[in-house]
């Protein structure tokens, strides 16, 4: 019956990752069903061994992984640093360093990361540098796709460099130092520099042409970039824009508004603007992008544009903004903005227009809406839930985001700092300072429980809960161990030098399916019976051991940061895949040539 369980352990993780790459169902069905299909073969047909059963709790303890919650809470403070917009300016010192290049900003935040990665754990790392890249790309219009996959993998192969990179070298080298081998610091430098070298330029040339760039994603860049709305932005008392002065004709303070009319006490003035100081009382017609009136928005330039409101519109955490079409048949259709009524009806601040026939240079409230028009609209989510019953507009849902707080962006970025420090320095353990950071984004207002809720990533909850209740099966029918044992079988007889690659294979691809630090744990006394068996270096296959661990390309599963990337990415199993499975091979490959050379095989 014992025979039974590792084989149907077999099955289950089979019927699963085929599922995952065949993309027919969607992850979280996969996942629920991976641990269903565990639990009734080990509570219906109940498994008995030596060490004792394997009771449905052991199946469900993934849920409670420090690693996985970890992950969940960093998710959520992510969202708080891009909701108040604290990494922006980072962001711009970094992209101006690179120069207009979007690939030399890619490729020198990727090394950033990399170096940093040889003396810090990689993990907070990678919270430090997914804000950054997703910065990167609304500024640089590019797909933020293409680079947080890459930051993962670059990490990990920093980590490899150096004996504290990563949680998996320690673990090694603690299991080798019970058996009287020391690794120094820098005993894995060389080789590791080696890899890491063969790594980054696949990483940095080939792997973005495998990624795709999702078209959702595309969709969202091209719309946020190109489309071009009119708004009015009235000067209040204390707006920003008071004694902005125009000079050469154009305003040069306003951002990424360009001003098309200034109405100030019944008279017009139009471009180009000769020595006009902006003052209060104006009413200030331009044309943006939505980012740009987002931007405006989080400034407290931007306002309502209907008439008799002159205070502007109060940014608070839930505070979104969203596209909306006039529908045919919409009552606000053939009405002039001034008389739609769409801010007292829905409760939505009114921000901008676009409509296809052109606009001319008329104070925007004169506007005629028409069918086909589209607004873009601002407010808070129960404004949102109203206006989606409403069937006089039509809200775009992908074009809903939250308008960035950047009165609150420095209390974002202390949390955030704390975690960072206080994980590097291993003054606490990162699940408790990650878990304590995101309650307080949600203590102190940076994030709505709503937005941390929609933060929370079920997609990776369950995957990584079923994958750990597999590694968990594995590992206790012994199938982990059959696989083991079959591949050193396999190698006997062969010269070192091959014995050693055939061993990296098999950890390099075991790594992706059970955790990095278990199968580090597990092969670490396997690879040094094997040393001593054929008379090799007991270094090359503790090497060998720390390197293979460490290639978790393949499968989101495989490593932390992995998990970290697939949400903010909009990543799917097959890409990991389609991205990871060469990388592993070239590793496996450079490592083939290095490690007989380096140690003497």
């Amino acid at each position: 019956m014992a025979d039974f369980h590792l084989w149907a352990t077999y099955a289950i993780i089979f019927a699963t990752v085929a599922a995952y790459i065949s993309e027919r169902f969607t992850l979280e069905l996969v996942a629920l069903g991976s641990l269903v299909a565990f639990l009734a073969l080990f509570a219906f047909i109940p498994y008995e061994n030596a060490s004792g059963g394997l009771p449905p709790e052991e199946l469900l303890s993934g849920f409670a992984n420090p690693a996985l919650a970890t992950v969940l809470a960093l998710l959520i403070v992510g969202q708080g640093l891009f909701a108040t917009d604290a990494l922006d300016k980072p962001a711009r010192i970094l992209a101006r360093s690179a120069g207009g290049s979007s690939t030399r900003t890619i490729i020198i935040t990727l090394v950033t990361a990399a170096l940093l990665s040889a003396i810090l754990n990689n993990t907070p790392v990678v919270v430090i540098f997914i804000p950054v890249l997703i910065v990167f790309a609304a500024q640089r219009n590019f797909p933020v796709s293409k680079a947080l996959m890459p930051l993962s993998f670059m990490t990990i192969l920093g980590g490899m460099t150096t004996l504290i990179g990563s949680s998996t070298n320690l673990l090694v080298a603690g299991v080798a130092a019970k058996a009287g081998i020391g690794i120094g610091f820098f005993d894995i430098t060389l080789p590791g520099f080696m890899l890491a070298a063969a790594g980054a330029l696949y990483v940095f040339f080939l792997m973005p042409r495998i990624l795709r760039d999702s078209s959702n994603e595309k969709t969202f860049r091209q719309v946020q970039s190109g489309t071009q709305f009119i708004g009015e932005i009235r000067i209040v008392p204390g707006h920003p824009f008071i004694g902005k002065e125009s000079k050469a004709g154009l305003f040069q303070g306003l951002g990424d508004l360009t001003p098309r009319l200034i109405i100030r006490r019944g008279m017009s003035f139009h471009p180009p603007f000769e020595n006009v100081v902006l003052s209060e009382g104006d009413r200030l017609m331009v044309t943006a992008t939505r980012r740009a009136f987002t931007q405006a928005l989080s400034h407290g330039a931007a306002g309502h544009m209907a008439e008799g409101q002159t205070e502007a519109a109060r940014v608070g955490p839930d505070y979104h903004i969203a596209e909306a079409v006039i529908p045919p048949g919409s009552r606000h259709a053939g009405r002039t903005i001034r008389n739609a009524g769409i801010e007292t009806e829905h409760g939505v601040h009114m921000l901008g227009v676009q409509r296809k026939s052109r606009m001319g240079r008329t104070p925007v409230s004169d506007i005629r809406l028409e069918p086909g028009d589209t607004i873009l609209v601002g407010g808070t989510d129960r404004a949102f839930e109203d206006l989606r019953e409403s069937h006089d507009l039509l809200v775009l849902e992908w074009s809903a985001e939250p308008v960035p707080q950047r009165r609150k962006a420095w209390i974002s970025f202390v949390i955030f700092a704390g975690i960072v420090v206080t994980a590097a320095l291993d003054i606490a353990p990162i699940v408790a300072t990650a878990i304590a950071g995101a309650f307080a984004m949600i203590a102190t207002g940076c994030l709505t429980l709503a937005q941390a809720g929609r933060a929370f990533d079920r997609q990776i909850f369950l995957l990584v809960g079923s994958a750990i209740a597999a590694a968990t099966a594995l590992e206790r029918t012994g199938g982990a161990n059959l696989i083991a044992d079959s591949a050193v079988a396999l190698l006997d007889g062969q010269s070192p030098a091959i014995i050693l690659s055939g061993y990296f294979a098999v950890v390099a691809v075991l790594t992706n399916f059970l955790s990095n630090n278990a199968t580090a744990v597990l092969f670490t006394p396997i690879g040094l019976g094997i040393a001593a068996a054929i008379g090799a270096p007991a270094e090359a296959f503790i090497a060998a051991t720390i390197f293979a661990a460490n290639c978790s390309f393949a499968t989101p599963i495989g490593y932390q940061t992995n998990l970290m990337v697939m949400g903010p990415g909009h990543y799917s199993f097959r890409d990991f895949m389609k991205a990871g499975m060469p990388l592993v091979a070239i590793i496996w490959l450079t490592f083939s040539f290095v490690g007989p050379w380096y140690y003497g095989l």
